[in-house]
């Protein structure tokens, strides 16, 4: 009874998005069978993010299904404030997406996949820009693709042998005067 309670708290907390429904057709001999493909996003606001894909004879078993391999996809991105720590580019299948940080009031400026997936994992200031593909599916993957690739400053730091303090991004550091 506790963890049901518990797993429903969690569920309230997290941001679900759907970023695209499509009718897909399988064809049998009779004809063609129709089935809904969903793609959602769900993220804890936080730097936590997954991304999933569910597909059913009905658009709400499908976004059932999407949410929940999205939770269970979830993965933990690294922040620096409210941006990401450096810049990415990745690809999946012909969608390029390249993410650059940003200072803080920028806001997100990105474009339909790319902007819920950023959103939902918590980011607030980046620029982005989509290249090739416009496949929302696809431009989604590569945006998370591009954000599990991240690194963070510190843990990147130590391994050069580097002073942390030296990788503070230029609007975060002080000015002397």
């Amino acid at each position: 009874m506790r963890r049901n309670f518990r797993s429903q708290k969690d569920r309230d907390e997290l941001d679900e998005r759907v970023i695209d429904i499509s009718r897909v057709a399988k064809v049998v001999k009779g004809g063609r069978r129709f089935a809904f493909r969903v793609t959602v996003v769900v993220g804890d606001n936080h730097g936590k993010v997954g991304l999933g894909i569910g597909k059913a004879r009905g658009v709400p078993d499908a976004i059932r299904k999407a949410a929940e391999r999205a939770r269970k996809d979830m993965h933990k991105i690294p922040l620096v404030g409210t941006t990401i720590p450096h810049e990415i580019f990745s690809k999946h299948g012909g969608a390029k997406v390249l993410l650059r940080p940003a200072s803080p009031g920028t806001g997100v400026i990105a474009g339909g996949g790319v902007r819920a997936v950023l959103e939902a994992a918590g980011v607030r200031n980046i620029l982005t820009k989509s290249l090739g593909s416009a496949n929302v599916l696809n431009v989604a993957q590569a945006t998370i693709k591009g954000l599990r690739q991240l690194k963070q400053v510190e843990v990147e730091a130590a391994n050069r042998g580097k002073d942390p303090k030296h990788l503070i991004p230029f609007w975060e550091r002080k000015r002397d005067g």
